[in-house]
């Protein structure tokens, strides 16, 4: 029975006896169906589906870390559902060697398995068919000593083979599309998937050796599972009349509806899309420290519940072993797992009038790609360093001049009375040479490291750098439109847009984003 066709799993009949660990207990509930379960109101999206597809495979890592990962592997592969999606030809890595693993993530647009209510209250329109908007490749070297996220954006003019040039999300379509009228509904969706492989190893020189696809649903039930993850805005959106996204600035934990309003949201963000694919890739982030926490691997029937949601949703080739892949997986870490684009030139329009996003040049991208794959190299033996803490003085014994540049009235005489209270010495107010300053600014003469730093202990977050033009014993605090006051962390400014791709961004990072 192929993927559209098949019916709602029964949660009364559950697992094989072999493989049901409560084999001979008395039975507990099960889980409701999803055509009786509740629907959480939210909207959804293409964008949502980068998250719904990494967090969904990488949950599979719980399986390594724990003492009945045997049992868990079990439960994974009696309902995971497999495609033919990997091509005989068109995906080849020439002088490849070792075992290092690249794996194409893809979010499926379909809302077949889906009740009319649920699309009701989700928001999620109507079926648009066999679309592939979020794609995202995962290279994990041999060792599993790191793993590295590559977006793909949707509007990528890259060339399909057989097709021409066209969007990057055209390329599972035209497979799905120009399959054989006989062919069964589970071949040509396995066509769709072969085309956009073979379409992703042109594009990065690379050898695709797995892949995975989740359905809208599967988020939903992920996000719902693991209680939810904590993310930072720099700034307060509301968007409610396009996705439904209305969240105050700062640290909050969002899940279920509100994970899809947040990775749904475009409408109102300085860079549209892109900054959607940075909202995917911190929820993703989140989604990993989360299942990496105490609270989940310390929690058996957490870990069941994270499986069995991302396996009935989880479609993966013929090949890919979940368990080889949890072990494969188990030993990264959140600070060594980098998300970042594919490099890209800028916006642009093809010959129809369409918006395109013009990529690197070939060359570039492959060198890009190879230097990503490349396998690490052993680390030299370092001495062994302590770290110590940066000096400090008593306040007491720094001075301390305070200048104005936010543009808000009053705000110097304010920070220095907080100062002075604190103990500081101040020698004077003023306003700063530009009311435009964004970033808060210690500075501070050579030598005066440890002063400097004292007074940074009292306004966090705000930028220490050394300059010509202080004098030496005296600190200058130049305030500006991020400054909350003394003792209270400054607001962290929004990232600069850029044109050309981006710094990688680690899973361990915590910092606002739009």
């Amino acid at each position: 029975m192929n993927r559209d066709e098949r019916e709602p799993r029964d949660p009364s009949r559950g697992l094989p006896p072999r493989l049901d660990p409560r084999a001979g207990k008395p039975p507990r509930r099960g889980r409701e169906s999803a055509e009786n379960r509740p629907a959480t109101p939210a909207g959804s999206g293409r964008a949502a589906r980068g998250g719904r597809v990494v967090a969904a495979v990488l949950s599979v890592t719980l399986l390594a870390a724990s003492g009945w990962g045997w049992h868990l592997g079990r439960v994974a592969e009696a309902s995971v559902n497999r495609t033919d999606a990997i091509p005989t030809s068109g995906n080849d890595q020439t002088g490849r060697s070792g075992e290092a693993m690249n794996l194409l993530l893809v979010g499926n647009d379909s809302r077949a398995e889906m009740t009319d209510e649920q699309l009701r209250e989700l928001n999620a329109g109507t079926d648009s068919g066999h679309n592939t908007d979020t794609m995202i490749l995962v290279h994990v070297p041999a060792d599993g000593s790191k793993a590295s996220f590559v977006s793909f954006p949707r509007d990528s003019y890259v060339q399909i083979p057989g097709y021409g040039w066209d969007k990057l999300n055209a390329a599972y379509s035209y497979g799905y599309q120009d399959a054989p009228e006989s062919a069964s509904e589970e071949a040509k969706l396995a066509a769709g998937a072969q085309l956009l492989v073979q379409t992703l190893s042109r594009l990065t020189g690379l050898q695709i050796d797995h892949y995975a696809e989740v359905d809208l649903l599967g988020f939903f039930n992920l996000s719902s599972v693991v209680g939810g993850v904590e993310v930072t805005l720099c700034e307060a959106v509301d968007d409610r009349r396009w996705s439904g996204a209305v969240f105050p600035a700062g640290k909050q934990t969002i899940s279920g509806a509100e994970a899809l309003k947040f990775v749904r949201q475009r409408h109102g963000l300085p860079r549209g899309d892109f900054d959607r694919i940075i909202r995917q890739q911190v929820f993703i982030a989140g989604v990993l420290r989360k299942m990496l926490s105490e609270e989940v691997l310390l929690n058996l029937g957490k870990q069941r519940e994270l499986v069995e949601a991302t396996a009935e949703s989880l479609t993966i080739d013929q090949s890919l072993n979940l368990m080889q892949l949890a072990e494969q997986m188990q030993t990264v870490k959140p600070d060594s797992i980098d998300f970042q684009t594919v490099p890209y030139v800028g916006d642009d329009a093809d010959e129809q009038g369409r918006y395109i996003l013009q990529l690197k040049e070939t060359e570039e991208l492959h060198a890009f790609f190879a230097d990503l794959s490349a396998e690490p190299e052993p680390a030299p033996e370092a001495a062994p360093t302590t770290t110590e803490a940066p000096a400090t003085v008593a306040p007491s014994g720094v001075t301390v001049d305070v200048f104005n540049g936010s543009g808000t009235p009053g705000l110097a005489a304010g920070a220095a009375e907080g100062l002075e209270q604190a103990g500081f010495m101040i020698a004077g107010t003023g306003n700063a040479d530009s009311t435009n300053y964004t970033v808060t600014e210690i500075r501070h003469a050579a030598g005066d490291e440890a002063l400097a730093t004292t007074v940074a202990g009292h306004v966090p977050g705000a930028t220490v750098k050394a300059v010509d033009d202080a004098v030496r014993g005296t600190v200058q605090l130049v305030l500006g439109s991020d400054f909350n006051g003394v003792g209270q962390q400054v607001t962290a400014a929004p990232p600069a847009p850029v044109t050309e791709g981006e710094d990688p961004r680690s899973a361990a990072d915590t910092t606002c984003i739009n």
